[in-house]
């Protein structure tokens, strides 16, 4: 780290001069070095490509070198390094040292405490994060001023350890602002790219005033309780078969019993009364998921079985109609969606457009009553128009 070897400087280092330099055996990964002793006028400093040296005293960074070479901190090369000689000079002639790498570094980031993820679905979520990044030091005199002289992190790990929490703070930011813009629980896997791409858009204004730069996010994980987990993976599954919360957990409870054949058809026919009240249950409880998970996929054809979409009147396996036929003593199918209604009814219990039949309308041309739904007069010929 130190050498005492009088070694000819840039500007004409004096006699017996230390010089100071970061020795490959000390770097290493480490993205910061404190020089053990405070730097004085007279002084020799070797800067390398990949590093800078700075110059702090009383909390604020007086200089840095930036510029690969070796600098005698003389009054004889003021020109050179400017600034720093003469706040050398002053009543107090020396400064601590602190070496920064300017290569990129990679780190790890991970939630110790949970985010609260409000969803209009599953109410309050807490997940947590997990991810890599990639960073490098961006202002050496602000990263300083804020690691040493604000957070008093003096030692790589120190460093490490603050970004890590100000990356997970950055990412629970990011969610934050997603959410607002209409992103759910059930968005999350499926836009890791998205969020990470948010994330990097938002670290200069997060790390600027650090002085640190993020350059890549990768590995972004984002962990939900096993129980909003397992509802998110029921309504994926859901989805991909086109099938509503009552279809699964029916076929779900088929696919157990028939994994359980000793066991299942006797309970089932055992059952009786409670298979009943089960059943009552079921559709109470499918009606209040039904709000959560959407309305079904439709009814089965009772030709051929095939699932029919809602509003179809004809089966699109066998062609069948899906209309029921009217009963005896019903009344006229309604005039809006054509379904039968039932005898002595004003409204039409489907949609609920209104059964009582339209006033006669006046002919243009001759004045005859003609019936609502006739497009011409049956008097004249005359067109009833629209």
């Amino acid at each position: 780290m130190v050498s005492n070897a009088p070694i000819p400087a840039k500007g004409g280092s004096l006699i017996g001069a230390t010089t100071i330099n970061w020795e490959d055996v000390y770097k290493g990964p480490n993205v910061m070095w404190r020089v053990p002793r405070n730097i004085r006028l007279n002084d020799n400093v070797v800067v390398r490509q990949d590093e800078t040296a700075v110059f702090y005293r009383d909390g604020k960074v007086l200089a840095y070198l930036d510029k690969p070479d070796r600098y005698a901190l003389t009054s004889i090369n003021a020109p050179i390094v400017g600034g720093l000689v003469k706040a050398l000079s002053g009543v107090q002639q020396e400064a601590e040292v602190y070496y920064l790498q300017r290569r990129v570094f990679d780190g790890k980031f991970g939630s110790s405490e949970p985010y609260v993820f409000r969803d209009p679905d599953f109410g309050l979520v807490q997940l947590r994060v997990f991810g890599d990044y990639r960073w490098r030091v961006g202002a050496p005199d602000l990263f300083i001023n804020q690691f040493v002289g604000t957070f008093g992190a003096v030692t790589t790990p120190a460093v490490e350890g603050r970004l890590r929490d100000q990356m997970v703070l950055l990412v629970y930011n990011t969610l934050g602002k997603l959410k607002d813009q209409g992103m759910r629980v059930t968005d999350l896997a499926t836009q890791l790219t998205t969020i990470e791409q948010a994330v990097l858009g938002f670290g200069p204004q997060h790390f600027g005033p650090l002085g640190v730069e993020i350059n890549q996010i990768q590995g972004l994980s984002i962990n939900l309780p096993d129980e909003v987990q397992k509802a998110v993976n029921t309504r994926s599954t859901m989805g991909v078969l086109g099938v509503n919360y009552m279809q699964y957990q029916a076929g779900q409870a088929m696919t157990t019993a028939a994994a359980n054949p000793s066991g299942g058809a006797g309970a089932l026919a055992g059952a009786g009364v409670g298979l009943g009240a089960g059943l009552g249950i079921g559709y109470g409880m499918a009606g209040q998921m039904q709000g959560a998970y959407g309305p079904g996929p439709g009814q089965p054809c009772p030709k051929c079985g095939t699932l029919v979409p809602p509003g179809t009147r004809f089966c699109p396996g066998c062609g069948n109609s899906m209309v029921p036929a009217a009963p005896a003593g019903a009344g006229p199918p309604c005039p809006k969606c054509g379904q039968p209604t039932p005898a002595g009814v004003k409204f039409c219990p489907n949609c609920g457009a209104s059964l009582a039949p339209a006033p006669p309308r006046k002919c243009p041309k001759c004045n005859a009553d003609v019936p609502a739904s006739n497009k011409f007069c049956p008097n004249c010929g005359a067109a009833m128009g629209p």
